[in-house]
């Protein structure tokens, strides 16, 4: 009796704990969300809300009429969207040349991938890459240094190592060539593992802040990360520089009510990509750790 009591008691317990770390967790995201849909009027009135007696999208409204903004998300767009599918293209292509042991030269590649893991050029040497590539101040500056990564290729690999050489070799006799038996065979296989390394890279992408700090300068392709982290700094930085936060001459909105808009806008589109690939992920973010 006292074991069972004992064993109620930590459940309990541990239930409590749980349930405080998990609301201190969600309650930054839950304000965030409230003040974005809390009307002008009300936030100026009472400054902390927790609930609002009156919603409104003005904010929204605002931040989606201001050309910067609109500008910011569709190079966000163009870099989640382009950026997964030439890194997909490139570190798939890479890791499964490397997965096949007939491949003259492959333990030399595999030794190059592998000191990619092991040593970080650092700052400067990307950035004088960068510029004497011609990209500086290029959306392509965002996405040709960072294609692909030793670490991804190497977790890929593992992936295709799992797949059998008889697959490739009855594609051979089928009349494919090496490219074919990938496209046709490989890659249809590797869809999960294919589904969770895209979820990777245009998480990533999307986030894009550090590397547009060092290689854009021009604020009209500035993505989506950097100009809200401006608009946290000023929010009338997403109407271009004018002090003057305002929809209509008597409704001033409040730069708190714009920074969440705009955390709340920067944040749907990867949660809503997230449960198209989640019957992958689980699967695809064990490839190579499991050999059968």
């Amino acid at each position: 009796m006292r074991g069972q009591a004992a064993d109620r008691w930590f459940t309990a317990v541990n239930v409590l704990i749980l349930s405080m770390v998990g609301l201190i967790s969600v309650f930054p995201l839950y304000y965030v969300f409230i003040v974005s849909f809390t009307n002008p009027d009300e936030y100026f009135s009472r400054g902390f809300v927790l609930f609002p007696e009156s919603w409104s999208l003005i904010s929204y409204r605002y931040i989606l009429s201001t050309k910067s903004f609109i500008n910011a998300i569709g190079i966000s767009g163009f870099l989640a969207t382009a950026g997964t599918l030439l890194s997909l293209a490139v570190t798939s292509a890479l890791s499964y040349t490397l997965s096949r042991k007939r491949m003259e030269g492959r333990k030399m590649l595999m030794l190059m991938v592998l000191l990619t893991t092991l040593f970080q050029p650092g700052i400067i040497p990307n950035y004088l890459l960068v510029r004497e590539l011609g990209l500086i101040n290029s959306v392509w500056s965002l996405i040709v240094p960072v294609l692909s990564s030793g670490w991804y290729v190497l977790l890929m690999k593992g992936f295709y190592d799992s797949i059998p050489d008889s697959l490739e070799e009855a594609a051979t006799m089928d009349g494919c060539n090496d490219i074919q038996a990938w496209v046709r065979i490989v890659l249809p296989l590797s869809l999960p593992a294919m589904a969770a390394f895209g979820l990777f890279f245009a998480v990533g992408y999307w986030n894009t802040f550090f590397q547009a700090i060092l290689y854009i300068n021009n604020h009209n392709i500035w993505p989506l990360q950097v100009l809200l982290q401006n608009m946290l700094i000023d929010a009338s930085t997403a109407s271009g520089g004018s002090a003057a936060l305002e929809l209509t001459s008597d409704q001033p909105i409040p730069p708190e009510t714009l920074k969440m808009a705009a955390v709340v806008v920067a944040t749907i589109p990867i949660l809503l990509v997230y449960p198209f690939l989640q019957k992958h992920f689980a699967k695809g973010a064990m490839v190579g750790s499991v050999k059968e």
